[in-house]
């Protein structure tokens, strides 16, 4: 399986048209607001940290870059190849490797492994926007990254986001400035059910070994100047012990 052309093309578009500069894009948050929040939840799950470690869906590598602070090898993986020039360029130093990479294609998730080996994985926000029958695929490609030995990070914004974004877009004045372009490219987001994410898991074989609550912090503000934050969940999960 693979992503149809029509999702690979929203991607493109989205990220050739989006400015470069740090912040602009909805979801490119600060990376202390993100990742630094989330490596204190997956940190003490990680049996392995030396493995290398996979940011799935890295769009411009504002997070991989952070993430390879604190992991020896780290490769950020995506689907858009304009996203991943985008990371290359903000990544002279190249202290993380980029690479295309369809998640929904099981061949191209093999290949990877067999290059990595065990891997721990860090995904933020790809499957909630994935198209439906993309979604196991997506988190089979997480479980074969994993191997045996690694562990996976995801947060993924809660059904509770929806109307968050549904009043949003429908606000007076329109969608914000930076939420306006994701929906112009027919990017959707909060489209994946709670309990659904933890099923994908389970049937890719792994197993749910933590889970919570914690917002999705966006670079957007209100009116009355309020950053966005989205309900979101996370959750840690790896091969039965």
């Amino acid at each position: 399986m693979s992503v149809t052309s029509r999702y690979r093309e929203a991607w493109e578009g989205f990220w050739r048209e989006a400015p470069e500069e740090q912040g602009a894009v909805f979801w490119d948050t600060e990376p202390a607001l993100a990742v630094g929040a989330h490596l204190a939840l997956f940190e003490p799950h990680l049996t392995e940290p030396g493995l290398p470690l996979v940011d799935l869906g890295c769009g411009n590598g504002t997070q991989t870059r952070r993430l390879a602070d604190r992991f020896p090898r780290v490769v950020g993986a995506d689907l858009s190849a304009a996203a991943l020039e985008r990371a290359r360029r903000a990544d002279p130093a190249g202290r993380a490797a980029y690479r295309l990479l369809d998640a929904a294609d099981g061949d191209e998730a093999a290949t990877l492994h067999a290059e990595l080996g065990d891997a721990n994985v860090y995904m933020r926000g790809v499957l909630h926007q994935c198209e439906p029958d993309d979604r196991q695929a997506v988190a089979d490609t997480v479980a074969v990254l994993v191997g045996g030995r690694g562990r996976a990070f995801l947060l993924e914004l809660s059904e509770a986001a929806r109307p968050v974004l549904l009043n949003l877009a429908r606000g007076d004045g329109g969608p914000p400035a930076k939420l306006a372009p994701i929906l112009r490219h027919g990017i959707a987001p909060a489209e994946v059910a709670d309990d659904a994410v933890p099923q994908y898991l389970r049937a890719a074989g792994l197993t749910v070994l933590a889970s919570g609550g914690l917002p999705l912090v966006t670079t957007e503000h209100t009116a009355d100047r309020s950053r966005i934050e989205l309900p979101s969940k996370w959750l840690v999960a790896g091969r039965p012990a």
